[in-house]
């Protein structure tokens, strides 16, 4: 009789047991890809040269290197062009590239449902970025400790790497979404390139000249961009704010700096040079407003690649 129970427990393995299988598979994928690897390789190189470079660059005009206490929590938003392009090689083959090698197959037959490796995807997706960015953000602290001296605020890091994995999160839900439905990871990519470059030659455009930039404000991207002004030693400084999914981190760190700030947005007008005000807002509005577009983003595009997974053909 006890023989039979472990049988059964060996061939029916719980939920929890067939959902970190499919993710530890996920994982292993992530970490064999070389388009990954590249481009976490490419993210530290960059990194390196910012700080090499400004050193190599005062010792050779004989200048010392100013100190920047304020360099970690102003300079740790990787920005768009880094969450997409991670987001991009992290699951632009996840649902296609199973369709394209024809993996689904073997996949679907063990005892796991089309939702278990969908969450398992995209659980396995957030471990990879969290690792990566966390590596990422410890490396820029030390070396800016090095380069820059000792840093103010460090506490404030880790809403850094929370805003940078929702951002990144929104860009992923997208890719999964047109991989799902397009089941080519040529397509994916394709398309995920055309809506990020469509996005970045048009939203600083109609931010700056549109009476309409409110609007940038539910669209993927940097949104609408303001400035919020504060004073430090009697000098007035204007710090640039954007409202859209890809600036989370920076508005969180704003946000705990400067809780009661309002945000200024500009109409440029090259032709009389000035800049009217459109309008006025508060940064807690911005911030929470950008937190729930990311999130509805992220669920409804979540929901598309999930939905098309769940009626997928599958032909052996």
């Amino acid at each position: 009789m006890s023989a039979v129970r472990n049988k059964e427990v060996r061939t029916n393995p719980n939920w929890k047991t067939r959902f970190w299988a499919v993710v530890r598979y996920e994982l292993l994928w992530n970490i064999r890809k070389k388009k990954f690897l590249g481009m976490a390789i490419f993210m530290f190189v960059i990194v390196t040269l910012g700080f090499v470079l400004p050193v190599i660059l005062s010792n050779t005009t004989g200048q010392p290197l100013s100190q920047n206490p304020d360099y970690v929590v102003f300079n740790s938003n990787p920005g768009a062009l880094v969450f997409f392009l991670f987001a991009l090689v992290t699951v632009m083959n996840s649902i296609s590239g199973e369709f394209e090698s024809g993996t689904i197959v073997p996949l679907l037959t063990k005892p796991v449902s089309r939702t278990m490796v969908f969450l398992g995807k995209l659980f396995a997706a957030f471990i990879t970025l969290l690792l990566v960015y966390i590596v990422l953000f410890v490396y820029i602290a030390i070396g800016a400790t090095i380069v820059y001296g000792p840093q103010n605020n460090l506490q404030l890091v880790p809403l850094s790497l929370l805003g940078s994995i929702i951002s990144t999160f929104v860009w992923i839900a997208i890719v999964l979404a047109i991989g799902s439905l397009s089941k080519s990871s040529l397509i994916t990519a394709l398309g995920a390139f055309s809506i990020f470059i469509a996005l970045f030659i048009s939203v600083p455009i109609v931010s700056a000249f549109s009476d309409q930039a409110w609007v940038l404000t539910y669209v993927l991207g940097n949104g609408a961009t303001g400035t919020l002004e504060r004073v430090s030693q009697g000098i007035v400084i204007g710090i640039s704010v954007a409202t859209g999914t890809d600036n989370i981190a920076a508005n969180l760190i704003n946000y705990v700096l400067y809780p009661s700030s309002n945000v200024t947005f500009y109409k440029r007008n090259p032709v009389l040079r000035e800049s009217p005000i459109l309008y006025v807002e508060p940064l807690s509005l911005i911030l929470l407003r950008s937190i729930a577009v990311a999130s509805t983003y992220i669920l409804a595009f979540s929901l598309i690649s999930w939905y098309a997974l769940k009626r997928a053909q599958i032909l052996e």
